[in-house]
This record gives structure tokens, sequence and C-alpha cells, in this order.
């Protein structure tokens, strides 16, 4: 009995998967089509001596080992970074969920009790002491009940919802893994600005140190002119107030250098505090990163991830038009039953069903179609922000060329600027010497050149920073080459070696989206 109910199981899933396997093909709801979206042939701003690094670790291309650290040690302990990375974890798992309703589902149960039945109903219960073809005897209030058996049931995914929940639960991953390598493309460009900006301010610290040094031995020989004569005391007010002037600006500069110290340790994971780093003149100025426009489709994170969202919410318009189809699923049981032990495993002990379920919809007040209505409008919706998105990475990538090429064009006239400047401070003071003008005009060219240095120092921070946001525009493949060799090496090293989190689930499910 028992062996022809498992061959009557065997045949029935075996005809069932056949029916499966020919319509899983089919599935309700548009397939994903990535939309036309214009994109223009070239950039703008022309790219002189440009070269394709924005894949490479480009940061390294400043020449910095200082920086080259701070980053490697933001990428592994930045706290942003680290919930982007959980994230990919947690709609992993939603994916390994999603992917369970489409298998089959097999379970066991068992039981033992002991039960009293009330002795003023009748209970039909036979006496162990009797033979089948006895009557039936209650043996008592009192009756053990022991079971053991097996349990199977599997949907069948005839009009492809599972197959669309499954594609949109991918399509959320892989989301969930872009916004991850957005978060890492914000941390690394936000370290590499942060630094370059202490760095400045560190210069322009030094700068004004200098200057109240200068302007104080500067005011004690006024004033041993004035004590001989050959200086009045305007002379000696104005190079006191030039002092006061510069040393204002000291505090303040120290001011600003520790709390951007303090900021730039929250981007690295730690405690505030003082940050390690070399100088800005030390800086070397890499290459400009190429591309053309089409390239940001590949290479941004946020454009990836807002396609990745479009695919998801095409899939569930599938997931809510299957509602109006019923569901049709397998199940059987196989156990054994018996109010003693010693009778469990006979066969007389043996009970078992099998059987196909269908359930579906006959009225649902509108609900089906107000589902199908708002995955609809959801999927427009990001179809628009996905449209959005590449036309606002279009913008950042050219703000960023026409920010690199003026900023070095500002810079270069900063440098004719400060060159007459100097010139200026050297014919006053020889003037001033020669008597032939006041102390006055020193302290003016002396203070022109003091700000024109001070703001050069900006010029040339900010064709740094400008560079930075070329490649934060352009996105890169850098995060990509560094998972994929992490994922190398801890196939080489088997359980030795641990890939970062998300790494190894963000690359399974990218190659099972494939097939």
């Amino acid at each position: 009995m028992r062996r022809n109910m498992d061959k009557r199981i065997g045949i029935l899933a075996a005809a069932l998967a056949s029916t499966l396997a020919l319509s899983a093909c089919a599935g309700l709801g548009p397939n994903y089509q990535r939309p036309d979206v214009p994109l223009p042939q070239t950039w703008r701003s022309d790219l002189p001596n440009a070269q394709d690094v924005v894949n490479t670790d480009w940061w390294q291309g400043l020449g910095d080992p200082a920086l080259d650290a701070l980053i490697g040690e933001a990428i592994d302990a930045n706290k942003d970074l680290q919930l982007a990375t959980l994230r990919v974890e947690q709609f992993d798992a939603r994916l390994l969920i999603t992917r369970a309703d489409g298998r089959p589902q097999i379970g066991y149960s068992a039981s033992a009790q002991r039960k009293r039945y009330s002795e003023e109903l009748p209970r039909p219960v036979r006496n162990p002491n009797q033979t089948p073809s006895q009557p039936f005897e209650p043996e008592g209030p009192y009756q053990n009940a022991f079971e053991l058996g097996g349990n199977f049931s599997w949907e069948l995914d005839l009009w492809g919802r599972v197959r669309r929940a499954k594609e949109a639960a991918r399509a959320d991953v892989m989301a969930s893994e872009d916004a991850r390598r957005a978060m890492m493309l914000t941390v690394v460009t936000s370290v590499a600005t942060s630094y370059v900006q202490l760095l400045a301010l560190d210069h322009r610290l030094e700068l004004a140190q200098q200057t109240q040094k200068n302007r104080s031995d500067a005011l004690a020989l006024i004033q041993k002119k004035y004590e001989g004569g050959a200086a009045s005391q305007l002379d000696v007010a104005k190079a006191k107030a030039a002092l006061y002037d510069v040393s204002v600006d000291v505090p303040d500069l120290e001011h600003q250098v520790a709390t951007l110290e303090n900021a730039t340790s929250l981007l690295l994971g730690r405690n505030p505090g003082p940050v390690k780093r070399g100088t800005l003149l030390a800086l070397k100025l890499p290459a400009i990163p190429a591309g053309v426009p089409s390239d940001i489709l590949e290479r941004r994170p946020d454009v990836m991830e807002a396609e990745q969202n479009l695919v998801s919410a095409n899939a569930k318009i599938g997931v809510a038009k299957a509602e109006y189809f019923p569901t049709i699923s397998l199940t059987a049981l196989l156990g054994l039953g018996s109010t003693e032990q010693y009778n469990l495993f006979q066969r007389s002990a043996s009970t078992g069903s099998i059987g196909a379920g269908l359930l579906g919809p006959i009225f649902s007040g509108g609900r089906i179609k107000g589902d199908i209505r708002e995955a609809e409008s959801v999927q427009k919706q990001m179809l628009v922000t996905y449209q959005q998105t590449v036309q606002t990475a279009l913008r950042e990538v050219e703000d960023a060329l026409v920010f690199r090429g003026k900023s070095g064009e500002i810079a270069i006239a900063g440098e004719q600027q400060l060159a007459a400047l100097r010139d200026a401070v050297r014919l006053s003071d020889a003037r001033y010497e020669g008597g032939q003008s006041s102390y006055l005009d020193v302290l003016d060219a002396q203070q022109d050149l003091y700000e024109a240095q001070d703001k050069q120092v900006g010029r040339d921070r900010d064709t740094f920073l400008a560079l930075i946001s070329v490649y934060k525009a352009m996105g890169g493949g850098w995060m990509v080459a560094h998972e994929q060799a992490d994922a190398s090496k801890t196939a080489a090293n088997g359980s030795t070696t641990q890939a970062p989190a998300g790494t190894q689930a963000s690359t399974e499910t990218r190659r099972d989206s494939s097939k």
C-alpha cells in the first residue's frame, strides 16, 4: 500500500513538473527592456591628455601614501558603508526567501501525547486486548497517541508569479549592491576631498603664522626707528594693526583645522582626533579620466541602482497580475500513527494522503485591479527616476569637467598675480628705505601679497578638488575590480580568507540574474 502510494506521488509530481517546465518560460507582465535615453556623443568640455584611469585606484595618482592609508581605513570602517553592506545582505536574504516559494517544501513531524476522554461520552476506541474482529470496547478514559510522518508541498508557478517575484527580488539585491557602491564612491571621494581641504588649511595656517612672525619683526624694527626719530607714531600704529590683523587669522584657521579633522575622523569610522597627513605642495596632479557619455550607464552606481529599481518595479507588475489567476499546489503526506509505541512501525499503522489544491479569487472588490494600477504607477515613477538620474549624471560630469578646466586657468592667473605683487613689495621696500614713500605703502603692498597668497592656496586646492569631482562624476570600475580580486582571493584560499560582506552574495546574484 505504501509503495503504491509513493509511486502515485512520483507519477503526479513528474507530470506536474513537466507542466511547470513548459510554463516556466511564460510569465505575466511586461518583460524588461532598458529604456532609450538620449545621450550626447561627446562631452562639451575638451579633455586634453585624458587617460582612462577612472577604473583604477585614482587617488594613488595624487602620490600621497597617507591618503592611500586613510582611504583604505575608510573602506574598512566607515559606518555608513557598513550599513549599506548590511542592507545588501538583508536583500540577499529576501531573495532566498522568494526563491523558496517556487521550490518544493519538504518537512517532517513527530508527536506523542496522552489524552483523557470524558467517561460520559461514547468513546469508539479499540481495547488493545481485543482482536480486530471483535466490536469496539472502550479501554478507559485515557489514550496514548504516537505519530511520525513527513509532508510535501509545491506551488506550481503556472502563471509566472513566483518567477516575476524572484526577478524583482534579484533586482532589489543588485540595487542595494549598487547603492553600496554609490556609498563607497561617496566615502572615498569625501575622504579625498576632506584630505585636500586639510592640506590647504595647513598651508594657509603656515602662511598666516609666517606672516605673523614677519609682521612682529617689522613692528619691532619700526619701533626702533620711531625711537630714533626715523619713523612716525602713525607708522607704529599701522604696523601694530597689521600684526593684529593676521593674528586674528591664526586661531580661526586652527579652529577650522580641528573641526575638519574631526569630520574626517568620522568618515574614517574612528573617534574625533588628529589625522596624519602630508603637505599640499607634495601632491601630484593625476591625469583627467576619459570616457564617452554612454559609459555612465555602466560606471555610475546611482544610475545602475535606478535601473535595477526599474527592473524590480517592472517585474512586480507581473506579480500583481498573477493574482487574477488561481494558485495551484501539490501536497502529499506519509506517516505512521498508533496508540502504542510497539505498533508504530507496523504496516497497519501507516497513513498517507496525496492531493492537489486550487485557490483563486472570484470577487475581490477591485483590490487586484488596484494592486496592478499601483504597480504600473510605481514602474512609471521608476522610469522617470531613471531618466532623471541619467540626466543628473550627465550634468555632474559636465560641471566637473568645466570646474576642472577653469580652476586650472584661475590658478595660472593667480600665480601671475603673485609674481606681480612680490615685485610690488620689493619695490615698495626699496622706495621706503630710500625715503621716497611712507611705510603705509609697504604695509599695503604686504597686505595685498598676503591676501593673494591666501587666495592662491584656495585656487591650488580647487584644482585638486575639481579633479576629484571629475572622478566622482565619472563613477568608476575600481570598486568592481576590488570585489573581484577579493572574491578570487577567497576562492584561492578557501575558508582562510573571508570576502567582504555582501561581495559574495552580490556576485552570485548577478551571475544568477544572467540565466
